[in-house]
C-alpha cells in the first residue's frame, strides 16, 4: 500500500469495552442456545458497566502511564454505540488530563463486520437453521466466506485499505487513535503487516483481542511498524473479557465440520 502524503506518526487501535452483547453472547453459548437474547440491533448495543470503566481506564493510561503510546492528536471511531461510547470515555479522560483534542469523528469503515443472516445467532443456531451455508463456509474457509447478506473478512480488509489511505492523506505525521471492533483490528493487521490467509487465521485463533486491548504502530519513512499487539495493561486491574468475541458465531461451534 502506497501512502499519498506519508503515514501517521503513530496509529493506536483499541477494541471497544465489554458490551451487553458480549455478555449475552457468552450466556447463549453457555446455555447452548441457538439465538443470542439481545433486543437491540448490533449498531445500538451499549457498553456494560464494566465496559465503561474499561474505556475510562484506557484514556487515563494513554494520558499518564509511562510506556503507553503517546496521547493521540486525532480520535476516530466506529459509529456503533459500543465503540463510540468507548471513544467518548477515552476522550473525556484525555481531556481531563489536559490533552487538547479536536471533536471526535466517526467513520463507517470502522463498523463491525456485518454477519448478514447470521446476526443474532450462535454457532449452534447457524448449523441448525442454515446447514447448507455452514457446509459452504467450511469448504471456503472463514477468510473468504461471506454469510448471506453479510461480509467476508476480505470485505473488511478492503474497508481498512480505504481507511488507511484516507489517514495517510489527512493525518500524515500525526498520532491517530482508532476505536473499533475485533475483526476490524485483525484485518488492519493483515493490511499493515502484509499477512496471508493462513497468517491472519492463526493470529485470530491464537491471539484473541480482549475488550479495550490496545494494538499500536509507530510510523516510519515507508510503513508503520507494530510496537504492541493486544495489550491489556490499561485494564489490568479490571476484569478483561477475552472469551466473548463479537465476530463469527461458528468460531464457538464445536463441530469440526464448521471450523476454519
Amino acid at each position: 500500500m502506497t501512502a499519498t502524503l506519508g503515514w501517521p506518526a503513530e496509529l493506536v487501535l483499541v477494541r471497544h469495552g465489554e458490551s451487553t452483547g458480549n455478555l449475552a453472547d457468552a450466556r447463549a453459548h453457555a446455555a447452548q442456545a441457538e439465538v443470542v437474547d439481545l433486543e437491540a440491533r448490533d449498531a445500538d448495543v451499549p457498553l456494560s458497566p464494566l465496559g465503561r470503566r474499561q474505556a475510562a481506564a484506557v484514556g487515563q493510561w494513554l494520558a499518564t502511564a509511562e510506556g503507553a503510546p503517546r496521547p493521540p492528536e486525532v480520535v476516530v471511531c466506529s459509529p456503533y454505540l459500543r465503540a463510540r461510547a468507548t471513544a467518548e470515555a477515552i476522550v473525556a479522560a484525555l481531556r481531563e488530563a489536559g490533552v487538547d483534542l479536536p471533536p471526535l469523528r466517526t467513520d463507517e469503515r470502522l463498523r463491525e463486520r456485518d454477519l448478514g443472516w447470521w446476526d443474532g445467532l450462535t454457532g449452534a443456531g447457524v448449523v441448525a437453521r442454515y446447514p447448507e451455508e455452514s457446509q459452504r463456509r467450511a469448504r471456503l474457509g472463514k477468510f473468504y466466506y461471506r454469510p448471506p447478506g453479510g461480509e467476508s473478512w476480505c470485505d473488511v480488509a478492503l474497508r481498512m485499505r480505504s481507511l488507511l489511505s484516507s489517514l495517510c492523506d489527512e493525518h500524515a505525521g500525526r498520532r491517530v487513535l482508532l476505536v473499533t471492533h475485533q475483526a476490524v483490528i485483525t484485518n488492519t493487521r493483515l493490511v499493515l503487516e502484509g499477512l496471508e490467509e493462513a497468517d491472519v487465521l492463526h493470529l485470530d485463533a491464537t491471539e484473541p483481542l480482549a475488550n479495550c486491548s490496545v494494538t499500536a504502530y509507530r510510523g516510519g519513512p515507508e510503513r508503520l511498524e507494530l510496537s504492541v499487539a493486544g495489550d491489556t495493561t490499561a485494564v489490568a486491574d479490571l476484569a478483561v473479557t477475552d472469551d466473548a468475541v463479537d465476530d463469527d458465531p461458528l468460531d464457538e461451534e464445536p463441530a469440526a465440520a464448521v471450523r476454519s
